[in-house]
């Protein structure tokens, strides 16, 4: 993974030295609370329902062993001993005194953390997939082209007060059939990165993506742009929005309202015509910096193995499949294929009975990192999806492995079906939630814990947000549900049919079902759903294709039974 430089280092400690300086001010009278707002925002303060939130900055989701124990400390001294992975690959502690903040970040800038631009508009995290580096159907690698990234846009003084947030995907992944695994098409700005027919590498530019009040999906704005372009085409891009991105109604500030706004077309000839003053410019991206960035990502040392002890080492799992039903499911669901052979990808669910999703307590971070050193090279990534991952395993360590998960209460097998729900934290910790999330999170879970019928199921996403911020990326979710407010009370939106495909032509935003539900009649819906659909699926059939195929009104009648709903579909 990329390491500091001593200038970064330093600049580091002196961010940290300020911020306590005008802590120590606040606290003294001298700077009032609306005066400490824009600069605890910049080092990623919020003030929440119950208590001041402090969300930490993990760069495309890549953490090392020794970063995570120093959250499980920030967790055990700091907070009330639990960490919340975000959709954002961050992590979240709900529970902090803005007075300690500073000795926060100083326990992080010593491991080369900081909560540097997680909130506040400007551009936030850049995320990408969990996989880099290591999926076998990766073309490019896309880290180093985010660190690239992620440093050009850190402290970048103009745009540090832009119209609205501004969040940047990257994906590597291209063939017949790609795979999108970072959501780049409900991003404001995404780059999809392949190799030309000469193999140089180049990005598809994406922009104008965003879920929230509007779900809107992003378009392609320039194709085939080289990589040594990607700053400066960039910071184009940044500009136009800047200029004319909306200032007077936050809700219409994002940039993908200025793109369907001035159209797609008519948005890209303008960031074309900002590029023209900066193409082959000083700003564009030499090989030689490239290189020194790619030096933080080069492949740990694998263990090369003969065809046939890989091919001994395939039987010898087979054979403890059937020896342990628990471990050949939990290899099934949890473990991916590797570019190295006879290496694995492991993900260990954040999605149990006894938590919120993507919560871990500071026990959890203290033993996945130790488990990270002695079995993936000291290194972990978080995904959008709330779930750590262990990239490099080999695959003769898979089942001492998965028993030193289970021993933990990580070994959940249920990565890509039902239970495994992204929800964000709602209305339990959040202000501007309109309705609590981790409670339904939980009665679904309880409803449906019987895995053998979750994984007969198939794969299916359910997506939870406690409000139409859509932090739990309702909109995309084969199952959505959204927290909405109903005369002061809580009440839940169904919406079925959303899905993040290969590209934008494959993305979809669910569609709404109907009216709103009481929070205990969510469970119940999404059993009718489901039942609805085990009796609809052809076999191999998955929950969102068997929806593409047969509609959304067989669903909505199902679910709202009545002569009115009868009516209204007769009339569909």
């Amino acid at each position: 993974m990329y390491r500091y430089t001593e200038f970064d280092r330093q600049m580091l400690h002196e961010r940290v030295a300020q911020f306590r300086d005008q802590v120590e001010r606040w606290k003294d009278g001298a700077l009032s609370d609306d005066e400490l707002r824009p600069l605890r925002l910049q080092n990623g303060i919020y003030i929440q329902r119950h208590a001041p939130m402090l969300r930490i900055a993990i760069p495309y989701g890549l953490l090392a062993a020794h970063q995570l124990r120093v959250l499980a400390h920030i967790a055990r001294t700091w907070d009330r001993g639990t960490g919340h992975f975000s959709t954002r690959q961050n992590i979240q502690f709900n529970w902090v005194k803005l007075e300690e903040v500073p000795d926060i970040l100083a326990a992080l800038a010593a491991v080369e953390m900081h909560a540097i631009q997680t909130s506040g508009n400007c551009v936030r995290n850049i995320t990408t997939d969990p996989f880099a580096g290591v999926a076998p159907d990766e073309t490019v690698d896309p880290r180093p082209y985010c660190e690239l990234l992620r440093q050009w846009s850190t402290f970048h003084p103009e745009f540090s007060f832009l119209p609205r947030k501004f969040k940047i995907a990257f994906s590597g992944t291209t063939g017949d059939t790609p795979a999108d695994r970072a959501a780049v098409p409900v991003h404001d700005l995404g780059f999809y990165l392949r190799r030309d027919d000469s193999g140089a590498v180049v990005a598809d530019v994406l922009a104008g993506g965003g879920l929230g009040r509007t779900p809107i999906l992003g378009v392609i704005v320039r194709r085939g742009l080289p990589w040594r372009h990607l700053t400066t085409y960039t910071e184009a891009l940044l500009r136009v929005y800047n200029r004319y991105g909306r200032r007077d109604n936050a809700y219409k500030a994002r940039i993908k309202i200025l793109v369907r706004a001035l159209g797609a077309e008519e948005f890209a000839r303008q960031v074309d015509a900002e590029f023209a003053h900066l193409e082959n410019g000083p700003g564009t991206a030499t090989e030689a910096e490239l290189a020194r960035i790619a030096e933080g990502f080069a492949p740990p040392r694998y263990e090369r193995k003969s065809a046939e002890a890989l091919r001994s080492g395939v039987e010898a799992l087979r054979a403890l499949d059937a020896r342990y039903p628990g471990f050949a499911r939990w290899r099934v669901r949890n473990v991916r294929a590797h570019r190295v052979p006879g290496y694995a990808s492991v993900t260990l669910s954040l999605k149990r009975s006894d938590k919120a999703p993507g919560d871990a307590d500071a026990a959890e971070m203290d033993a996945i990192a130790d488990l990270a050193d002695a079995y993936s090279f000291g290194e972990l990534r978080v995904t959008h999806e709330q779930n750590l991952v262990l990239a490099d395993v080999a695959q003769e360590d898979l089942f001492a492995l998965w028993e030193a998960l289970r021993a933990r209460g990580l070994a959940t097998p249920n990565i890509g079906v039902l239970t495994d729900m992204i929800c964000c934290p709602g209305g339990d910790f959040c202000a501007l939630a309109n309705a609590k999330s981790i409670p339904i999170a939980a009665a679904i879970r309880d409803r449906f814990d019987d895995l053998d019928y979750v994984h007969d199921l198939g794969e299916i996403s359910l997506n939870i947000s406690g409000c139409i911020n859509s932090c739990g990326h309702h909109h995309v979710g084969n199952i959505g549900i959204l927290g909405v407010d109903k005369h002061g009370e809580e009440f839940y939106q169904v919406t079925l049919g959303g899905t993040v495909g290969a590209n934008p032509a494959s993305t979809r935003i669910g569609a709404v079902l109907g009216r709103a539900f009481a929070a205990s009649e969510v469970p119940g819906v999404i059993a009718t759903i489901l039942d609805l659909y085990v009796a609809l699926r052809n076999p191999d059939e998955r929950f969102i294709d068997t929806l593409e195929r047969v509609g959304l009104a067989p669903f909505k009648m199902a679910v709202y039974p009545s002569q009115e709903t009868a009516e209204e579909l007769a009339n569909v």
